[in-house]
């Protein structure tokens, strides 16, 4: 369709997730464990480091990427637009993000916002915006995936992320996420500027038969779990959620409309692509 390319050299960053839900109460004292480890973030603002993320959320009319993920599919995927700060201020990262058993696989490019559309997606034409082959392979590949599946914005995801980056391994994050809110939405350009959100880091929103309203803690590694990583969660106690805020959020919308309805064939569909 796009013509024969030459084999592009990739060097995909691959990385190891866990997520928590800690109390808020116990956010400071994480912090000042991780203190000697990692420091605020370059790209977050204020004290604590923070910065805002909006998140639309690309899947299938029968929600096959988040079936997969209930599911807790080997192999599975997120298509997924996130852009930072207030509406229009940065770029969008169109991302296509892919789990491998316990592996995560991430690519992500760069589109300045103004040029983003649903004809950019299914046009033939690509945008000269472009750094390297690389991230032309990179689009084309999201590009792909969004047309085999009939992908379509399902819903945006907005929360507050508090972010340290490590200082002594060659690659560490911690990151803490709060007021989680999320909207339904069919636009691949409003993020968010006309609709209603809704909360969804309450007790009863998270889904976990906990007694508190948490905070989403992250630690993202290489291979090598850092042992100051392992210290963390043995002193506090920290016992991994499969905390997915894409479908936490449909299936909290699911209490006023009714989806979605189980669908067992969903996910398997993702193997043939």
């Amino acid at each position: 369709m796009f013509g024969k390319r030459k084999q592009v050299s990739r060097d995909l960053v691959t990385r190891y997730e866990a997520k928590y839900i800690i109390p808020r109460a116990l956010v400071a004292e994480v912090r000042a464990f991780i203190r000697p480890f990692c420091v605020a973030d370059p790209h977050a603002f204020g004290t604590p480091p923070e910065y805002t993320i909006t998140t639309l959320q690309l899947d299938t009319p029968d929600y096959a990427l988040h079936y997969a993920k209930e599911r807790e599919a080997i192999r599975r995927f997120k298509l997924r637009v996130r852009t930072y700060g207030e509406i229009g201020s940065a770029p969008l990262f169109v991302e296509v993000k892919a789990k491998l058993e316990d592996t995560i696989v991430k690519t992500r490019v760069a589109i300045p916002f103004r040029m983003w559309s649903r004809e950019l997606v299914f046009g033939v034409r690509l945008p000269d915006v472009f750094k390297n082959e690389r991230q032309e392979v990179d689009f084309l590949q999201f590009k792909r995936l969004v047309w085999e599946l009939g992908a379509a914005p399902v819903l945006l995801v907005r929360y507050v992320r508090e972010s340290y980056v490590g200082t002594v391994d060659r690659y560490a994050r911690v990151t803490f996420d709060r007021k989680l809110q999320y909207q339904m939405t069919d636009s691949w350009t409003d993020f968010g500027r006309s609709g209603l959100w809704r909360g969804m880091d309450s007790a009863e929103a998270q889904g976990f038969g906990l007694t508190y309203s948490g905070v989403v803690l992250e630690v993202k590694t290489l291979s090598h779990t850092p042992v100051w990583v392992m210290d963390m969660v043995e002193r506090f106690q920290l016992r991994k959620s499969g905390n997915c805020k894409y479908s936490t959020a449909l299936w909290r919308e699911g209490l006023f409309r009714g989806y979605p309805e189980t669908n067992e064939e969903a996910a398997e569909s993702l193997a043939l692509i």
